[in-house]
């Protein structure tokens, strides 16, 4: 893989200050390292950030920092797009708002060879409020909503070249969902498998019938993985821990069951709070599952002591 490391340092989508030291966070554990351990080329293309904001104010109050976060969309969705062309983008984050631009950025691109993009969301949310929904306010709870194309994104986030149509995207980890995003989210075609579904099922059956569907339609896959997929007790750096999470092998399973697809062609890696970690266990847990997708074998895991 010829892998591009492209760091956003966004924090406005969240409730807790830290999120924008997450990419130095991950750089610092050694993720370019990881990956050239494992014979991919790397480019790190440094951070981006939004250009000059619009004056933009919605009639929910609750509603925080929405031109920053459209200006981050719109920044994300033309780097994810152009970055796409001749590479595997990974996403350094930053909290969950910016899979809003990154989503949107490689679906245009899918679109364009023809394509159908299908989105993994591994995360303990749906993250599935509109700007009218939403009364925390917080838009890291937005970027579904906006890239499935559900109405009420329109004159504040980009307009969609092309949404993600609900049928492909799979959800695996939610344990933490709002009345009103489950309300909507129950009258899609999403699957949504909550943590209950992987205690009577296992991840890797749920994993597989979606991985099967992706290669039949000859897709391509987006990976988003927020922190509070994982249970707290072993990624502690996120400021949303909802109790009851992935496990540490539930975890590897899944991203070595994704490198083995071939299917995977962009990453996002979110929420992560250096603010909030302990010796940087949550970000050397990142990078590690991100060289169990890259292809480094659960034999080959180097000893780690914390």
């Amino acid at each position: 893989m010829h892998c591009k490391l492209i760091g956003v340092p966004l924090q406005d989508g969240a409730s807790r200050l830290g999120c924008e030291m997450g990419p130095s966070a991950l750089r610092t554990a050694g993720i370019s390292e990881t990956l050239e351990s494992l014979q991919h080329s790397v480019i790190d293309l440094g951070n981006v950030y939004p250009g000059p904001l619009r004056d933009l104010r919605h009639p929910n109050s609750a509603v925080r920092f929405l031109p920053q976060i459209a200006g981050w969309t719109e920044v994300l969705a033309e780097t994810a797009y152009r970055e796409s062309a001749d590479g595997f983008p990974i996403f350094l984050g930053g909290d969950h708002a910016l899979s809003a631009g990154t989503v949107a950025g490689i679906s245009r691109r899918s679109a364009e060879i023809g394509r159908p993009l299908y989105v993994l969301w591994l995360d303990a949310h749906t993250d599935f409020h509109t700007l009218e929904t939403t009364e925390s306010g917080n838009l890291h709870g937005t970027p579904v909503a906006y890239f499935t194309g559900r109405s009420g994104f329109e004159n504040y986030y980009p307009a969609l070249h092309a949404p993600v149509p609900t049928d492909r995207l799979c959800m695996i980890g939610i344990r933490s969902v709002d009345p009103l995003e489950h309300a909507a989210i129950q009258k899609t075609d999403a699957t949504v498998n909550d943590m209950r579904m992987i205690d009577e099922h296992g991840v890797a059956a749920l994993l597989r019938t979606f991985l099967q569907r992706v290669e039949t339609n000859n897709g391509m896959l987006h990976v988003s993985l927020d922190v509070d997929f994982l249970d707290p007790s072993i990624a502690p750096a996120v400021g949303t821990t909802v109790p009851g999470g992935a496990t540490f092998r539930e975890a590897h399973l899944i991203m070595e069951m994704l490198h083995d697809s071939g299917l995977v062609t962009s990453l996002d890696l979110v929420e992560l709070n250096p603010f909030l970690d302990e010796r940087g266990r949550t970000a050397t847990l990142l990078v590690d599952l991100t060289a169990s997708l890259m292809g480094r074998k659960v034999m080959d895991r180097p000893t780690r002591s914390y």
